[in-house]
């Protein structure tokens, strides 16, 4: 139950983050993807089930707001947290290079399905357009804020972690 709480917390906190303070801060209207980076943390330090489930609740919310169809972003994020979470058993707090990839390949991942599903399929074929004013700017800064944001979040749930483990032995 904490952790399903935490989890709620930490989403309607980097959703607030993504659609408020990140707006200002936009390079030619791009901002980066934070709800890739919580999906892909919830992934891969807990398991393909956590990310899943931390993917549907950031991409519906995702969808509920700004989606242009109700469960186009909820079933990226999902795909995104379960891969992330295949990676859970090669996960170590102190390693940054595996999570910045997984970051870097969760948002191109994120941006090339997006493509594919409300362009693509609807004949805009100007993929590298795209590719080269969208999806590569937003991975980059997507990363950059990983970089920032990363450590915090690994902080903040190791913490807490604790915390609840503590508890649990002074009630056994």
């Amino acid at each position: 139950m904490k952790k399903a709480l935490m989890g709620a917390a930490f989403l309607l906190l980097f959703f607030l983050l993504q659609c408020t303070a990140f707006k200002y801060f936009a390079v030619n209207n791009i901002g980066p993807n934070l709800l890739i980076i919580l999906t892909c943390t919830y992934g891969f330090m807990y398991s393909d089930k956590e990310g899943l489930l931390m993917g549907f609740f950031a991409g519906i919310l995702c969808d509920i707001f700004f989606g242009p169809i109700l469960g186009i972003n909820a079933l990226i994020f999902m795909f995104i947290g379960f891969t992330a979470g295949k990676f859970n058993r090669l996960f170590y707090a102190e390693d940054i290079v595996l999570p910045g990839s997984i970051f870097v390949a969760g948002d191109i991942t994120y941006g090339l399905i997006y493509y594919i599903l409300l362009f693509l399929l609807r004949r805009r074929f100007q993929f590298t357009y795209y590719l080269m004013n969208v999806i590569l700017p937003e991975t980059i800064y997507t990363l950059v804020c990983a970089i920032a944001f990363y450590p915090l979040l690994l902080l903040c749930i190791n913490k807490l972690n604790k915390i609840g483990q503590r508890r649990r032995k002074g009630f056994a």
